[in-house]
């Protein structure tokens, strides 16, 4: 079956930096666009990044531009998110998502990894 499983969540000083990975299982990796989303306690659940099947394009939200950064490595069936500037308001839980569409909608995507928390203390 198909898994993605993310890993390298934690906590971190304001002004940090953390790389979170997706290892996906089960699937044509290659295939799938890649995204990342968060959840803050008490919100909604929110785009942070969409990525192509190449790695060729990202799309990022206002709110981490220059800040972050989304790669896959198809050779290993693994994305990345790269988060530098690391800011309070960045804490959540992520989650990488894979689907067919390259969109920022969460409808858009098939499969879900369970989360990892990613805490920025002030």
């Amino acid at each position: 079956q198909v898994q993605l499983v993310e890993s390298g969540g934690g906590l971190v000083q304001a002004g940090g930096s953390l790389r979170l990975s997706c290892a996906a299982s089960g699937l044509t990796f290659s295939v799938y666009t890649m995204a990342w989303f968060r959840q803050a306690p008490g919100k909604e659940r929110e785009f942070v990044v969409t990525i192509t099947r190449s790695g060729g394009n990202t799309y990022y939200t206002d709110s981490v531009k220059g800040r972050f950064t989304a790669s896959r490595d198809n050779a290993r069936n693994t994305a990345y998110l790269q988060m530098n500037s690391l800011k309070p308001e960045d804490t959540a839980v992520y989650y990488c998502a894979a689907g067919r569409t390259y969109s920022i909608n969460s409808h858009a995507y098939d499969y879900w990894g369970q989360g990892t928390q990613v805490t920025v203390s002030s």
